[in-house]
């Protein structure tokens, strides 16, 4: 396991230093100086390891939101980097150290399902709110982690709604689907597979570890009556490989994957489906400015950057909430404005709002099939 590290960062361009907070206009006096709204929010993910260009991508995406936000609101918020490396063990470590730094008053993140089930006792008994941009697993808002939010929906949405789409429009007879023994995949499992049994459809199911990169032997299962494989994965490379042992083996599978197979330059199977948590902001008008920013400064993105600018944009303006009422930002009245939260719009094309336990309101889900040259072009609808 490599080792992690936290580290302290400003956001990026200039920060304003007067900050929002009660003063009056006119002469001089106290009452002259506006209040300084500084304080510090921690942001968690796989910033190194095997999934580490999407946890890249999250933790540029926060910056921008960050920069952006600080710039609008004339506030002073700093980012605290925790790299967790999507494994539960180093999130929970991560998590300690920005629980015990009494600066921050919130957190974006962490990535992972099985991260956020790690997690999620220490932020409760901390009363620190953390918002995921793609943790999806359906238990985490059963009320188990009463300071837990997504801007993203749940696995109890996904799973069905890609089941019936595979149902009506690939029409499969027979299917294998593989989790990777990770509490995200073997959720969605979980709600795919009642579509599939109530369709009619022979389904062998496989199970294989995140570490494995050979996957012949369960490619040599995939018999010609098999027209689909589903991978409900957060590896990409992993499914660009099973892809290639597919194709070894002349099998003709269409593979249908999620959420962390939507990565262009790694998963490229010519033919593949992959549903994603997030739009890609590309297709979004409104979102021209920031799309372009964010390219020109990062180059290239997927879906995984704008849902955690849309996290970490929650934190900002309820921050500047707290200071606009002219109280100094606390854990306790973080919590209560993200709680609060009713954004008419937002980068990934949706209000957002939450539900008692932490859900985004009328979360969506996006389909995208990959062409001939690796493009991933949206499927309407």
């Amino acid at each position: 396991m490599k080792p992690y590290g936290i580290v302290a960062a400003t956001a990026l361009g200039a920060l304003i230093l007067a900050g929002c907070g009660s003063s009056a206009s006119g002469g001089g006096g106290t009452n002259a100086a506006a209040k300084k709204c500084a304080t510090s929010i921690g942001m968690e993910g796989p910033l190194t390891g095997p999934v580490a260009v999407l946890g890249q991508e999250q933790l540029h995406f926060a910056d921008l939101a960050l920069a952006m936000d600080n710039a609008a609101n004339k506030t002073h918020i700093k980012l605290v980097q925790g790299d967790t490396q999507l494994t539960p063990s180093v999130a929970t470590t991560v998590t300690q150290q920005l629980t015990s730094n009494n600066a921050i008053v919130g957190v974006v993140g962490p990535a992972g399902s099985q991260e956020v089930e790690a997690v999620g006792p220490l932020m409760a008994r901390a009363g620190l709110a953390f918002i995921s941009g793609s943790a999806t697993a359906a238990a985490l808002t059963t009320g188990t982690y009463p300071t837990f939010f997504r801007v993203v929906s749940k696995d109890s949405v996904q799973g069905p709604q890609d089941a019936n789409y595979i149902v009506q429009n690939l029409h499969p007879k027979a299917l294998m689907i593989v989790d990777d023994q990770e509490a995200y995949s073997t959720g969605l499992v979980a709600a795919m597979t009642p579509v599939f049994k109530t369709a009619g459809i022979r389904i062998d199911h496989e199970s294989v570890s995140q570490k494995v990169t050979d996957f012949s032997s369960i490619v040599a299962k995939v018999t010609p009556a098999t027209t689909v494989v589903v991978l409900p994965w957060q590896v990409a490379s992993n499914a660009q490989q099973f892809g290639r042992d597919l194709a070894q083996q002349h099998k003709k599978a269409v593979i249908f994957g999620t959420d962390g197979l939507f990565s262009p330059g790694t998963f490229e199977i010519s033919g593949s489906y992959v549903s994603s948590f997030g739009p890609d902001i590309t297709y979004i008008a409104a979102d021209a400015s920031i799309a372009a920013q964010a390219k020109a400064k990062y180059g290239s993105f997927g879906t995984f950057g704008p849902p955690v600018f849309a996290a970490t944009h929650v934190l900002d303006e309820a921050i500047a909430s707290v200071c606009k009422s002219g109280q100094t930002p606390t854990r306790a009245n973080v919590l209560a404005a993200v709680k609060a939260t009713n954004e008419s719009t937002s980068i990934l094309g949706q209000p957002i709002s939450f539900t008692s336990k932490g859900d985004v309101v009328n979360g969506k889900f996006f389909l995208f099939k990959i062409n001939s040259a690796g493009k991933y072009t949206l499927i309407p609808g």
